[in-house]
């Protein structure tokens, strides 16, 4: 026996999104931040700029699919599973506005042998802005080191 204590599904969780988000310069410059992580779950937010607006006065769709493509990433990678998505789909419901704060919260659907189904649901407050749900795939290695301590 080494004397290592493996680390908690929590904890673990909060160890890979970390690693991820040292190297995150798309959702960091988006202004995303990690609200809350475990396993197989992620919350993120990112309040709607004006840079993110369209012709139309409304949230561009490609920063909402973005937010919740990067929830659904910390998601899935809360296993210490290097994984990536293999696809994606949004339906929008209802417009995001200037200056609203999107939460995407997404939560694992499945998961065997390298495949995951993920939903995520963006709102703002208590409306639903849009539905995601994304397919990853475990390209192998880890984002944090095994047998790490806790």
């Amino acid at each position: 026996m080494s004397g290592e204590t493996a680390l908690s599904p929590d904890a673990l969780a909060r160890a890979c999104a970390d690693a991820m988000w040292q190297d995150d310069r798309a959702s960091q410059g988006l202004g995303m931040q990690i609200v809350e992580i475990g396993p197989g779950c992620a919350t993120l937010q990112m309040t709607i700029q004006p840079h993110m607006v369209n012709g139309h006065g409304i949230a561009h769709g490609g920063f909402i699919f973005t937010l919740a493509d990067s929830a659904f990433a910390f998601a899935c990678n809360s296993h210490n599973d290097r994984t990536v998505a293999a696809q994606g789909s949004i339906s929008f419901i209802r417009p995001g506005k200037l200056g609203d704060v999107l939460v995407a919260r997404a939560n694992e659907v499945s998961r065997s042998g390298r495949s995951g189904i993920y939903d995520v649901r963006v709102s703002a407050g208590d409306t639903v802005i849009a539905e995601f749900r994304g397919h990853s795939r475990s390209i192998g290695g880890t984002l944090v080191p095994t047998g790490a301590t806790s």
